[in-house]
Parts: structure tokens; C-alpha cells; sequence
């Protein structure tokens, strides 16, 4: 049966120490340079082909607050900023600064609309996007805040990632995958594709890992999993989604031919969850399928 679940308290408590991250980035395109150069003393601009290459910049906390994949292809800098610089700024260019980081798709900016609680008092970090007003976190904002209010707000935004949804553990689930079945990650990072390769090795520290497709791919092979010709897929089988470029996408695995233990993207928002294949066709159908099988 589908149903609702919820993250602990615990787990809501990390989310909140680490979803605006200690440092504030603040990212531009070249032209836009020019306008806070009296502004720039005391913090680093960093051009964005070194920013793409710096250890520092590469944590997977900074890469999903601020979701570096959906940034424009026109930043050409990034302001790299201690708490509390942007609210030193004059009014107008707090607000010109933030509504360059709404324009260039920067994360922590979230429309007021998705809020179920009164964010007014927040307003002098508020922008108005095509009609709509957003919300532009930053640490020395996000440190003001209650207790309280960081909690529901950090609800809120977590359920923009997924609705967080499921359907209960099936009888047939291996005992090592109840314990996160249908549970959150109190930290960033972990993956479908380290879910899967968790799923099928037993291996507990390996679901925390951020793993990438081509060791996934070597893994399932030094595991004996083959690539099968198009079948029903069985329980124990892996299914890997890949786009035309024959990059995977996705992966989950198989518990009992029709329900899967699945994590939908990689950051702490994102549960470790039972769900039916067709949630998977759902989310991944428009990629080419494959199966997976451990040779007996």
C-alpha cells in the first residue's frame, strides 16, 4: 500500500546544520562583474573554470544546496563569501545581486508559494521572479532563524525534491535493506547507484558513497552481474536506465518482481524508498532500459 513517510527528528536536525552551507556563493555572469567591484574586498572571486576544479568547491554538500548542475553556461565568476557580506551590501544591490542568482539558476532560492508557514518576516530577503516571489537563503539568514521556523521550512523545501512517498516493505525484502528502507539520510551524497550496489554486496558503508557510472559498472561486474536479453526482470535483478548517449541515469533494484528498493536522486532529501516499477517507468521511461541478472 502507498503511503506517507516522514523524516526523524534526528535526521531533520542534520539537514538544517548543513543545508545552507558556511560559506555563501554568489555567481555571476561576465558582465555583471563590473557593477560590485567596490563591493569585492575581503572575500575571493574565483573564475569558474577554477572554481569547477577546486577540491574546496567540489563537496557534494556545496554541489547540492547550491545545485551546481542547473547553473548557467553564462557564470563566468563566483563570489565566494563569509556569512553576513551580502546583508552589508546596500539594499539595491542586495537585491540586484540576488536577482541575478534567481536569473542564472543558482540553488537555496525557493518560490514563496511552495511554503505552507508565513515567511513575511523575511522579506528583506525576498525577490520577485516573473510575478513570483522567492525566497534567497544564506547562512547569516538561515542562522537568525528559530529553531521552529528552520524546521518547517526545511520541511517545505525537502518536499519540493520528492513527495515522499512509498509503499511498504514487502515480505520478500533481504533483511539487510529493511533498516533503510523508507528512511532518509541524514547526510549528503548517497545515490541510486550506491542503493544498488548497497542492495546487492551487503555492504553497509557503500550506501553512503557518492558512486559514479563506471564504477557501478565495474562493480556489478566483479559481483558476477551479466547483462541479460530483454525479459521480466526477477527479483535479485539490477535495471539501469541509460540516455541516448548510453550514460546511466538510474538505477534500482528488483526485491520481488515488482517493488524496488530506490533512491531517486543524491541529496539528504531524497529517502531510500520501496517503490513499484511503475513509479520507475514514470520517472525514467523516456531512457533505454536494462536488466542486470547475477549468474547462479
Amino acid at each position: 500500500m502507498k503511503r506517507k513517510i516522514q523524516p526523524t527528528p534526528d535526521t531533520i536536525k542534520e539537514w538544517i546544520k548543513t543545508y545552507a552551507p558556511d560559506k555563501d556563493l554568489f555567481f555571476l555572469p561576465e558582465n555583471n562583474l563590473a557593477s560590485f567591484k567596490e563591493y569585492l574586498s575581503n572575500i575571493l572571486v574565483v573564475p569558474q573554470e577554477e572554481f569547477k576544479n577546486h577540491s574546496t568547491y567540489k563537496q557534494i554538500q556545496l554541489a547540492n544546496s547550491y545545485e551546481y548542475w542547473n547553473l548557467s553556461k553564462e557564470v563566468k565568476y563566483v563570489l565566494v563569501t563569509p556569512p553576513g557580506w551580502v546583508n552589508n551590501l546596500p539594499a539595491k544591490k542586495k537585491i540586484e545581486l540576488f536577482q541575478i542568482q534567481a536569473e542564472v539558476n543558482r540553488g537555496l532560492i525557493h518560490p514563496i508559494s511552495d511554503f505552507s508557514v508565513d515567511t513575511s518576516f523575511l522579506s528583506q530577503n525576498m525577490i520577485e521572479v516573473k510575478g513570483e516571489k522567492q525566497l534567497v537563503l544564506h547562512k547569516a539568514m538561515w542562522e537568525d532563524l528559530s529553531y521552529t521556523s528552520k524546521e518547517e521550512l526545511i520541511t517545505d523545501i525537502a518536499q519540493e525534491w520528492e513527495d515522499w512517498t512509498c509503499y511498504d516493505v514487502p515480505h520478500k525484502t533481504p533483511p539487510h535493506l529493511i533498516k533503510f528502507a523508507n528512511t532518509f539520510p541524514s547526510t549528503a551524497g548517497s545515490n541510486c547507484l550506491s542503493a544498488t550496489l548497497f542492495a546487492i554486496t551487503k555492504q553497509e558503508w557503500i550506501i553512503h558513497e557518492w558512486v559514479h557510472p563506471q564504477t557501478f559498472l565495474q562493480s556489478l561486474n566483479y559481483e558476477d552481474f551479466h547483462l541479460i536479453s530483454p525479459e521480466d526482470f526477477r527479483a535479485g535483478d539490477v535495471l539501469t536506465w541509460e540516455n541516448s548517449d548510453g550514460f546511466i541515469q538510474h538505477a534500482s533494484y528488483c526485491i520481488d518482481g515488482h517493488f524496488f528498493f530506490n533512491k531517486r536522486g543524491q541529496t539528504f532529501f531524497n529517502a531510500w524508498s520501496i517503490v513499484h516499477f511503475d513509479d520507475l517507468k514514470e520517472d525514467w521511461g523516456h531512457y533505454h532500459m536494462k536488466i542486470f541478472r547475477k549468474h547462479s
